[in-house]
């Protein structure tokens, strides 16, 4: 596993203790930034740094949002 994704790791460690709605809330926002990716490409704006999702790029999403459906199908 390279490093961009055992960052992802740590900073979503907890993702089986999120509850029904804040997952949702999460693949919400992990859809919207994977469609702003593929509108705007290599020019996609950066996220505030309070904002959960920052410094994630398209990959990092992309898995997060497939690890948080799996979640959610087993809820």
């Amino acid at each position: 596993m390279n490093n961009t994704f055992e960052n992802l790791d740590e900073k979503f460690s907890d993702l089986l203790e999120y509850s029904p709605k804040k997952l949702r809330t999460l693949r919400n926002n992990l859809n919207n930034r994977v469609a702003h990716f593929s509108n705007k490409g290599d020019s996609s704006s950066e996220l505030k740094p309070s904002h959960r999702l920052y410094g994630l790029g398209e990959a990092e999403c992309k898995e997060l949002l497939k690890r948080v459906k799996d979640v959610l199908s087993t809820q």
